[in-house]
C-alpha cells in the first residue's frame, strides 16, 4: 500500500519528559529531531507547551518560539508538533503561527471532556496551527460515548483523533471494537490515531492489529511511538520495532541504521540512568485500568510487593483507579494491610513472656556480624529473649523472628530453612494472618499496632517492633545491628543478597527520617522504657547530640 497512508509519530521528547523531567539536554533535543527527521519519521513530537517559561536543557516550552532553536533545518516532508493538556496552557500565550516554529499542537483530554478539548482545538486551529485530538483512555468509553465523540470529531476535522491505551489494559479484541467504531463512523478526510502503553507487553502487537486493520479498511492513521519506548510507566511503542516492521511489511523507507545510531549515542544514557518499562506493578496497573501515580505511590510510600499493589488496587472502585487520590489510597493501603486481626489474645501471650525480660533486638545492619564475639558474649551473660527483625543472620539463634516485610519473609524461609523452623514468629497481619493459614509457631498482629504516620518511610522495620515492645509493657530493650543506610545499599547489611524493599532517591534524608522516628519514639516513652545500643549507629541520637 502507499506508505503516505500510514505515518509514524514519534513522541519520545514529550512522553519520555514523564521519566527525566524534560531535562534531554539541549544537544539531544537537537539530535533527536535531526536524527528522527533524516530518518524519514514523517510526524516529531517535540515536547510540551506549558505555562512555565521555557528552561534550558528542557522539552517543555512556553511558546512554539521556543522550539526553534532546536529545529536546525525544518523539513517541510515532517510534522513539528507540540503536546498540551486541554485545560492547562494559556492559550493567550500562543501566537499566529508564522511557520518559524512547530506545524501542530495536539490536544489531549479526558473522558467527558470532549467538547471543551475540542472548543481549545478550535481555537489553536484559529492561529493558524494543523489540530491533532487525544482521547485518553478511549477504552473506558462505551460503543455509544465513542460514537458521541466521533460526532464531535466530525464537526471539528481535527487533522487526526487518536485512539489512546492510556493504562495499557486493551486487548486485541478491545481496539478492534473501538477501531470498527471509528473506522466506519469517522469522516474520511480526518486520520485515527493509536497512541499505546506496554503495561501488558502488548504494545508492539497492538500498534500491528491497529496497522492492518485500519489499512485494510482503507484509513489513513497516525501511529505513536518512542525511541526504546521510552515513556511513563511501562513506556510505549519502540520507534525501532514499529518502523522496522513498517520497511519489511508495508514498503516503508525509515533508516534503521540512523536510528540505531540515534539509540546509542542519545538513549542508551537516559537507559542506564532511568527506568520504564514492563514490570509487573505496570502490569498490575493495566489490569485494572489503574493510572501508574496509584503504582508509584504505592511503591515510593511502603515499598509495597506486587500481591500488595495488587490487593491494595483490586479494593478501589473502577471510577477512583484512573484518577490519583492518595489519601485515598493511603487508607485503602491501611486497609489492607490490617487485614482485620483479632490479635487480643496473641498481645496478652506475648505480653506474658516478655513480663520482666530484657528484649535484645537483632537487626540486619553489618554490626550485628561484625561485633558477633561481644553480641554473643552479651547474650550467654545476660539471657535476653533475642529478636530477630525482619532478617535471619545464620550466625545466631533465636527466641522469635519478627517480620513486617513479605518478601523478607518468603527470603527468611528459602534461604534459612531450620532457623525459620526453630524460632516462633511474630508476624505484622501485611505479612501473613489467619486466612493465609498461620503455621502453629507464627502469631499476626494488626500492621495498624505497629505504625504511626508523620514520615514517608513510617514503618521501618526497628521501629514498628519498637511500637509492638511498648504495647507489650516492655521495661528493657538492647539494640544490634541498626545501622544507617548507605547509597551502596546492599553493602549496609550483614547479608548483602537480602531483598530490596526501599526505593529511595536519598539516603541521608531517609537516614534522618528513621532517625527522626526513634527520636520520637523515645521521647514518648522514656519514662517506661530503657533503650541500650549493643553496637555502634547513627540513630543512637543520645550519642551523637552528646547527651
Amino acid at each position: 500500500m502507499n506508505l503516505k497512508k500510514i505515518e509514524v509519530l514519534d513522541c519520545t521528547l514529550r512522553d519520555g519528559a514523564y521519566i527525566n523531567k524534560s531535562d534531554f539536554g539541549d544537544s539531544t533535543i537537537k539530535g533527536l529531531i535531526r536524527n528522527l527527521q533524516h530518518s524519514k519519521v514523517e510526524i516529531i513530537e517535540c515536547g510540551w507547551l506549558k505555562d512555565d517559561s521555557h528552561k534550558q536543557d528542557s522539552s517543555y516550552f512556553h511558546v512554539p518560539e521556543d522550539v526553534i532553536p532546536y529545529l536546525e533545518n525544518k523539513d517541510p516532508a515532517v510534522t513539528y508538533v507540540v503536546m498540551i493538556d486541554y485545560d492547562r496552557y494559556d492559550l493567550s500565550n500562543l501566537p499566529q503561527n508564522d511557520g518559524s516554529s512547530i506545524d501542530a499542537v495536539r490536544v489531549v483530554f479526558p473522558r467527558g471532556k470532549a467538547k471543551e478539548g475540542f472548543e481549545v482545538a478550535r481555537r489553536i486551529r484559529e492561529k493558524g496551527y494543523r489540530i491533532f485530538c487525544q482521547a485518553a483512555n478511549t477504552l473506558g468509553y462505551s460503543d455509544k460515548e465513542i460514537l458521541d465523540l466521533i460526532s464531535e470529531v466530525n464537526e471539528v476535522k481535527p487533522e487526526c483523533i487518536s485512539i489512546v491505551d492510556t493504562f495499557g489494559a486493551m486487548f486485541p479484541d478491545d481496539l478492534i471494537r473501538i477501531c470498527s467504531l471509528f473506522a466506519n463512523n469517522l469522516h474520511p478526510d480526518v486520520k485515527i490515531g493509536f497512541h499505546s502503553h506496554n503495561n501488558q507487553q502488548l504494545s508492539f502487537a497492538l500498534c500491528i492489529e491497529f496497522i492492518r486493520y485500519m489499512t485494510a479498511q482503507g484509513r489513513s492513521i497516525v501511529v505513536d511511538s518512542s525511541l526504546c519506548g521510552m515513556g511513563r510507566g511501562a513506556g510505549n511503542a519502540t520507534t525501532e520495532l514499529l518502523t522496522s516492521f513498517l520497511n519489511k511489511k508495508y514498503s516503508g523507507n525509515y533508516d534503521l541504521d540512523l536510528i540505531m545510531d540515534t539509540i546509542d549515542m542519545y538513549m542508551v544514557p537516559f537507559e542506564e540512568k532511568y527506568k520504564w518499562g514492563y514490570s509487573i506493578p505496570t502490569f498490575i496497573a493495566g489490569m485494572y485500568c489503574s493510572h501508574v501515580n496509584n503504582i508509584d505511590y504505592l511503591l515510593k510510600n511502603h515499598r509495597a510487593t506486587a500481591k500488595e499493589i495488587r490487593s491494595v488496587i483490586s479494593s478501589m472502585e473502577p471510577q477512583d483507579r484512573i484518577r490519583y487520590d492518595y489519601d485515598l489510597l493511603e487508607n485503602k493501603y491501611i486497609e489492607n494491610q490490617n487485614h482485620e486481626v483479632d490479635d487480643g489474645e496473641v498481645l496478652k501471650s506475648l505480653e506474658t513472656e516478655f513480663n520482666g525480660r530484657e528484649i535484645l533486638l537483632l537487626a540486619p545492619g553489618r554490626s550485628s556480624v561484625e561485633n558477633y564475639s561481644e553480641i554473643s558474649n552479651y547474650i550467654v551473660k545476660n539471657h535476653p529473649v533475642v529478636i530477630g527483625v525482619n532478617a535471619i543472620l545464620p550466625q545466631y539463634s533465636y527466641d522469635f523472628l519478627f517480620f513486617k516485610s513479605a518478601v523478607r519473609y518468603a527470603y527468611a524461609q528459602n534461604s534459612y530453612p531450620d532457623i525459620f523452623k526453630s524460632a516462633p514468629k511474630i508476624l505484622l497481619s501485611n505479612v501473613k494472618n489467619s486466612k493465609d493459614g498461620l503455621l502453629p509457631d507464627e502469631r499476626a498482629i494488626r500492621y495498624e499496632r505497629a505504625i504511626k504516620r508523620g514520615w514517608k518511610h513510617f514503618d521501618n522495620a526497628v521501629i514498628c517492633m519498637l511500637r509492638l515492645l511498648d504495647k507489650l509493657n516492655v521495661k528493657r530493650i538492647t539494640i544490634a545491628g541498626f545501622d544507617a543506610f548507605s547509597a551502596r545499599y546492599n553493602d549496609s547489611y550483614a547479608d548483602p543478597k537480602l531483598p530490596t524493599v526501599h526505593d529511595v532517591e536519598d539516603w541521608d534524608k531517609f537516614n534522618d527520617e528513621i532517625k527522626d522516628m526513634f527520636e520520637d519514639f523515645c521521647r514518648r516513652t522514656e519514662s517506661n522504657i530503657r533503650i541500650t545500643f549493643l553496637t555502634d549507629s547513627f540513630f543512637d541520637f543520645m550519642k551523637t547530640s552528646g547527651r
